[in-house]
């Protein structure tokens, strides 16, 4: 009986083709944004997350100016901000750091200035600041899988030379791999999949979906490939947990999903064998 009502419980939602598109947006975020997460949280990239997720602002508003997908705007914006901050932190006598503060600062005030000349901005371009994966159409679902999978392949096709960049940077000199390309591609990785997952968490909860994952994930695991896929499974369950909670409580789903994203990790930090603060206390060497 228990069984069956769980069983119910899981089913009903699915009647509902929004709640179908919003769990299958769902899955595809949360197995993209840890993989490239995976990347960010060992290259210490979790403030460039953060800054170029807010930096797609203003595309994503000039492109609701112009009637325009709002996703071609971000995906502009985002490739530009990459590659913007990787210029300037390349060419000039400037630190990365400052160099994402001073675009993200920028950008983001360009697009809270240009969201102010729209009227009935509140309602359209709320949901891009903190996401509404229930209002998911098809259109939006082909769009994530199409970039989902761009961005997956990249990541297989240039596996290898993207793991020695990010372990062993002398070795990446010694066999002459283009580190600065492949910096770029990575820069720009990371804005494909921001784009991406706009829809489902938007800008303001980004940070979130990239990193808590395969932060928990890195505690589990010290091999790449199965952090990767530990993060992955971490991020799908967190995002259909969060989900059926949302439609259970009624409360918004993109805060929903980070916070049971959140809880996992805090879990996996106490627990976690091994590296776990309280298993370190209980099994001490």
């Amino acid at each position: 009986m228990e069984a069956a009502g769980l069983f119910d419980w899981l089913w009903q939602p699915l009647q509902y083709g929004f709640m179908v598109r919003g769990l299958l947006a769902a899955i595809m975020v949360g197995i993209i944004c840890p993989v490239i997460g995976s990347y960010m949280i060992l290259r210490g990239m979790s403030f460039f997350g953060d800054a170029l997720s807010h930096s797609i602002l203003p595309g994503i508003v000039i492109a609701y100016l112009l009637s325009l997908p709002m996703a071609v705007g971000a995906l502009v914006a985002g490739v530009v901000a990459a590659i913007f901050i990787g210029f300037i932190s390349q060419r000039g006598n400037v630190q990365e750091d400052t160099a994402i503060g001073i675009v993200f600062a920028g950008a983001f005030a360009l697009g809270v200035a240009l969201m102010s000349t729209v009227s009935g901005y509140s309602v359209d371009l709320t949901h891009i600041l903190f996401g509404d994966v229930l209002g998911v159409s098809a259109a939006d679902l082909w769009w994530t899988f199409g970039l989902g999978v761009v961005v997956l392949a990249i990541v297989i096709a240039f596996y290898k030379e993207l793991a020695i960049i990010t372990f062993d940077p002398t070795l990446a000199l010694v066999l002459r791999l283009p580190a600065r390309m492949l910096r770029y591609l990575l820069l720009v990785l990371i804005a494909l999949t921001i784009v991406v997952s706009l829809r489902t968490v938007g800008i303001s909860l980004m940070l979130a979906m990239l990193v808590t994952p395969a932060a928990a994930a890195q505690l589990l695991t010290r091999r790449l490939p199965w952090m990767m896929v530990v993060a992955a499974l971490i991020g799908v369950t967190s995002n259909v947990t969060g989900l059926y909670i949302s439609y259970a409580l009624n409360i918004a789903s993109g805060p929903a999903m980070v916070l049971v994203a959140t809880v996992i990790f805090a879990l996996v930090f106490l627990f976690a064998p091994q590296r776990g603060m309280l298993w370190r206390r209980l099994h001490p060497a």
